[in-house]
């Protein structure tokens, strides 16, 4: 066989299902090889913004490599944005490009370049495969490489007489590695002591547990603790690694240092896993997150990110998931009776304060009701209301959302929230698209702003391409809301007098109804709360791709908290 075709037999092999990608004549020999493969089937996309994140939306679902094929240079560079976003996000990529022939790269011909330096700072690992026998070696370690705690991309540049040339390969596939490293124990048993003694524990938890399947040890330990849990939200956003159904989830972190030094302050030991300390936006002063007093445990299967910003007192270099149950067991072991007692009258105070948070936010949505354009609280609550148990949300649309799916119990399972970590725009659009193709028995709801769906609008040909039954709400303010959140925080003098430069998306404002349609997915404007939950309800029972444009309150807030 030749090159391209041993490539196909090992990803399939290693379980790949899908290709993701645009091709170019230099990519020609492997589509010439996907023609009619019995096992893999080719996702074309548009544009390489879509189709990078949709490779990155399957892999983050099913925890499994999504495989990309970029045109040369070009194509990889329109790519970059998202490959930005599944190196911030750790997701498992194997980003794949075609090279020119090795016979004139010494001419340095039209498109050649040097691939594997622009890819390397956004990837674990990142080669040019100069000789075909070299193929397997490569795609077995680009599997491995992706797959390995921390996880993340890796990129392949491969020349198209290596994908053509005929040879004998050793097709044994890439064989799984059970990444469960279990803490310390000395580490586990001083966690556990810090957790007991403390007078009132506090826990941050990151996507990292829910890609671990850490949720239910994670559960385990927050209720032996009686501790609240926050969600990394603004700072990062990302997976949701604990229900916000339970009583002791508490609302995510604000965006800006000094929101979240104040939002910590209570708290005389903090327990992180699976996120960093901390990833910020915006410098503000004063420019410490994590208050002074405030002693720091911290479990993560990524140990780049332990002590990395801040002084930690207990460090658990491991997988969460072992972690987690370890020392939930460790906690309950160690506990007094009266220790209990004050748990138990924790949990209460605790579940009474995050119960009035969400009646608070419900008299909100109440009195907004009557208002016109929506509010971001109304969209987001006749959203909730259309929400089966196992949907999975994907999240682009960060003034808007504002957390408020999860503040309302909106989300039953966990494991099917998707939010933003990279920040690079046009991700959520094409995430959600990949996320269906993972679980095809998920409904799925993508909550865009129209300023990022723009960035990646191509993937809706996709959508409709292959009947991909994503249902797209596109949160329409008609401007970078988070820019201008951003200058005027920053207290900027133009801004503070409510002028800005470049950051609204009007005169002419995008008609995303026709946009949509044009691309061939139905599409049309919806402007009351009632008939968006009746619609986005229908739409995902359904088996087709559907958009929804709904206008929304253009006023700009002074700072986005939680």
């Amino acid at each position: 066989m030749n090159g391209s075709e041993a490539i196909l037999e090992l990803l399939a092999d290693a379980g790949v299902k899908y290709l993701f990608g645009n091709p170019g004549t230099t990519e020609l020999p492997l589509s010439d090889a996907l023609v009619d493969h019995p096992r893999i089937k080719y996702i074309l996309g548009l544009q390489e913004v879509p189709v990078v994140g949709i490779a990155e939306g399957y892999a983050q679902a099913s925890r499994s490599p999504g495989v990309v094929n970029l045109h040369i240079s070009c194509g990889l560079g329109n790519g970059m944005g998202m490959l930005y976003n599944a190196y911030r996000a750790g997701t498992p990529l194997i980003v794949t490009a075609g090279q020119q022939d090795r016979r004139l790269k010494f001419q340095e011909p039209i498109l050649w370049s040097d691939m594997v330096s622009v890819a390397k700072p956004w990837t674990k690992w990142a080669i040019e495969v100069e000789r075909a026998a070299d193929l397997p070696n490569a795609i077995r370690r680009a599997v491995q490489t992706a797959l390995m705690p921390p996880t993340g991309p890796v990129f392949l540049s491969i020349p198209v007489d290596v994908q053509r040339e005929i040879a004998e390969f050793d097709l044994t596939p890439p064989q799984p590695i059970n990444p469960q490293v279990r803490p310390p124990a000395a580490e586990l048993q001083r966690a556990a002591e810090m957790l007991c003694a403390a007078k009132n524990p506090g826990i941050l938890v990151g996507s990292r547990v829910v890609e671990a399947d850490g949720v239910a040890e994670l559960v385990e330990l927050a209720e032996a603790l009686g501790a609240p849990v926050i969600s990394e939200s603004g700072t990062t956003h990302g997976r949701l690694s604990f229900p916000c159904t339970h009583p002791l989830s508490a609302p995510g972190l604000p965006l800006w240092a000094p929101e979240i030094e104040d939002r910590l302050s209570e708290f005389d030991v903090l327990f992180v896993a699976g996120t960093d300390v901390f990833r910020l936006y915006v410098y503000f002063e004063p420019a410490r997150a994590l208050p002074k007093h405030t002693r720091l445990i911290h479990l993560d299967q990524n140990y780049w990110e332990l002590g990395k910003n801040y002084p930690t007192e207990v460090a658990l270099a491991g997988d969460p998931k072992v972690g987690l149950a370890e020392l939930a067991q460790l906690v309950r072991d160690r506990q007094s009776d009266e220790q209990q007692i004050v748990v138990r009258e924790r949990t209460a105070r605790r579940s009474e304060v995050h119960q009035q948070l969400r009646n608070d936010l419900q008299t909100t949505i109440t009195s907004q009701l009557d208002q016109r354009p929506l509010t971001s609280a109304v969209i987001m609550h006749s959203l909730a209301r259309a929400l089966p148990p196992n949907v999975a949300v994907i999240e682009e649309a960060v003034t808007t959302t504002n957390t408020h799916l999860e503040r309302l119990g909106a989300i039953a399972d966990p494991t099917g929230y998707f939010g933003h970590r990279g920040w690079a725009l046009g991700w959520g659009l094409g995430c959600s698209i990949g996320v269906k193709l993972a679980w095809p028995d998920r409904p799925v709801l993508a909550v865009l702003g129209e300023g990022a769906s723009l960035y990646g609008i191509q993937g809706l040909w996709t959508a409709a391409r292959y009947r991909i039954p994503v249902t797209f709400v596109i949160c329409n303010n008609a401007q970078y809301q988070i820019l201008k959140i951003g200058a005027q925080g920053m207290e900027l003098p133009q801004a503070q007098a409510g002028r800005f430069e470049g950051m609204d998306i009007a005169g002419p404002e995008v008609d995303m109804v026709a946009l949509a349609r044009s691309l061939g997915v139905q599409a049309e404007r919806v402007t009351e709360p009632d008939e968006l939950t009746d619609k986005v309800r229908a739409s995902l029972a359904g088996d087709v791709p559907r958009l929804f444009d709904v206008p929304i309150d253009r006023q700009t807030p002074g700072r986005l908290g939680y």
